[in-house]
């Protein structure tokens, strides 16, 4: 034998190769309406699968049915995660394809990255976006949208993506449950009850393991398939997810897990006698002169807030929560009166939109100046709500508090709101979409319930909303329970109210200049 002979190797002609997707992700890929939905188990790798269908359309000319695909997922770990999946798809079919172009997408104040693969022969393209609905106006293809339950304006996106099917484009969903109370589990619902063209793909963890994951699993590690290790293996995974394991696994929504304060017990509460006020600053207000602003403003309090204040209850404690913001959301004041019996009740929420700080200092001393036994107000003070905390500081000392909200803040206090909330110890709300809509947005992230980094639009559509409301409400059951006592004053008698008989002791204490009226702490 020569030298140079290469080495015989064992036929390979009889191994049947393993198909590169399972069947449940075959099943997935193979099926092409224009709007499909798939509630799945976390981790059986559908997101992977889909990357590989998406290649494929990208990479067709128009005659064969190529489109660009558009992907939306909730941060850049995924996003990065799927595009590096389209890349290795790229090269194993054998495709054209440039190198991940890296770009920065403006969102408002701030740049978001981007990620796109080009493919010059079809001039198609697979572009990473952020989650804002308003990227994909314009646009046309195919829309993914990753982990769907979890992002902060499903409604935007999906009313955006659906409008792409118009003239051709397709849109998938994916997603793991996050409750049953989401957009993602009604969309969920409407495909199945026929309300909705589209179908509904379903497969949970122990689907997946029939299927072939645990094998698939063993031949990416290199390692023999052995049905107990496998047995084993699933065993560990459910032990991991403990309680979390019918929502995270076996595809079962947990009630009320999608948002922190159910629809149901807000419209419990829900009270048309409470009021929403709103004081929205004109059109170029801020070039006023600080005159003619404070005039407008004081117009605004008597015609409008002064009717509010003087029905309030004299003989309970009042306490509010104020959400600032000064630009693009509302500053919120909660207001709450107590009753003797603890429960509180809040006769009116007073709104501020675009208001610049001096007017909002006056609309809030206008209004704790009337608050009767005004007891506790509690203000945001994260960025530039601490100058109007301070302000308020100056005013009222120890009975106003500047809070700092921190995760640790949420987690200290959160559960005293949701039980005074569940409990009836507060017993109301406005029946206003906006102030309902701020109250979902609530969730609980990380054991941490707090409203996360996303913004809705008011009802009418004219202004962006952050949550404030509730924000503030949340506020204000916090000072509720860290009261300072209230002082009271009682005047003293004018001098018609003043006994002929007393007449010269009254004219005694005023000429002597002494103060008219007695505090009573």
């Amino acid at each position: 034998m020569s030298l140079n002979t290469p080495p015989l190797l064992d036929s390979t002609a009889s191994v049947v190769a393993p198909a590169v997707l399972l069947p449940y992700q075959q099943a997935w890929v193979a099926d092409k309406s224009q709007l499909k939905v798939a509630e799945k188990s976390r981790r059986i790798g559908l997101t992977w699968a889909e990357a590989a269908d998406d290649v494929l359309i990208a990479a067709s000319d128009k005659k064969s049915g190529g489109q660009n695909v558009y992907y939306v997922g909730y941060n850049q770990d995924m996003t990065m995660e799927f595009i590096e999946a389209c890349a290795m798809w790229a090269r194993s079919f054998d495709y054209v394809a440039s190198e991940i172009e890296e770009g920065l997408w403006e969102d408002e104040d701030k740049q978001i990255k981007t990620f796109t693969i080009r493919f010059p022969n079809s001039k198609h393209r697979i572009t990473a976006l952020s989650s804002r609905p308003s990227n994909l106006r314009g646009k046309q293809g195919v829309v993914v949208i990753d982990e769907a339950a979890f992002h902060e304006d499903l409604a935007g996106l999906i009313k955006a993506a659906l409008a792409l099917l118009i003239w051709g484009g397709k849109v998938r969903i994916i997603s793991t449950h996050n409750g049953d109370e989401n957009l993602f589990n009604e969309l969920i619902n409407e495909i199945r009850s026929g309300k909705r063209k589209g179908s509904v793909f379903r497969c949970d963890f122990h689907e997946a393991v029939k299927d072939g994951l645990y094998k698939r699993v063993c031949l990416r590690r290199g390692i023999e398939y052995d049905a107990d290790e496998e047995t084993k293996w699933v065993k560990e995974v459910y032990d991991f997810y403990g309680d979390d394991a019918d929502e995270e696994l076996d595809v079962i929504p947990s009630q009320g897990s999608g948002r922190w304060l159910s629809t149901a017990l807000l419209e419990k509460l829900a009270d048309e006698q409470s009021q929403v006020v709103t004081f929205t600053a004109p059109k170029g207000f801020d070039t006023w002169t600080e005159e003619a602003r404070t005039t407008e403003v004081e117009t605004w309090l008597k015609a409008t807030v002064e009717p509010l204040l003087v029905g309030l209850q004299p003989q309970d404690t009042h306490f509010y929560g104020l959400d600032f913001a000064r630009k693009r959301d509302a500053s919120s004041m909660w207001v709450q009166g107590q009753r003797l019996n603890l429960k509180r009740y809040c006769p009116f929420v007073l709104e501020m939109i675009k208001v610049p700080y001096n007017q909002q200092k006056q609309i809030l001393s206008h209004v704790t100046d009337k608050l009767p036994r005004f007891a506790k107000g509690a203000h945001d003070a994260t960025g530039n709500g601490g100058y109007l905390a301070e302000q308020m500081q100056i005013k009222w000392g120890e009975r106003v508090e500047a809070v700092m909200l921190s995760e640790g803040w949420y987690r200290e206090h959160t559960p005293h709101f949701k039980a005074s909330l569940e409990d009836g110890m507060i017993e109301n709300m406005p029946a206003n979409k906006d102030i309902r809509d701020d109250h979902l947005l609530f969730r609980k992230v990380k054991g941490v319930a707090k409203i996360p980094e996303q913004r809705t639009k008011s009802e009418d559509g004219s202004n962006k909303r952050h949550g404030d409301s509730g924000i503030a409400h949340l506020l204000c059951d916090y000072a509720s329970t860290m009261p300072v006592g209230a002082i009271e004053w009682t005047p003293a008698p004018s001098p018609s109210d003043v006994p002929k008989n007393m007449q010269d002791m009254f004219d005694d204490w005023h000429m002597g200049g002494m103060q008219i009226g007695r505090a009573h702490v």
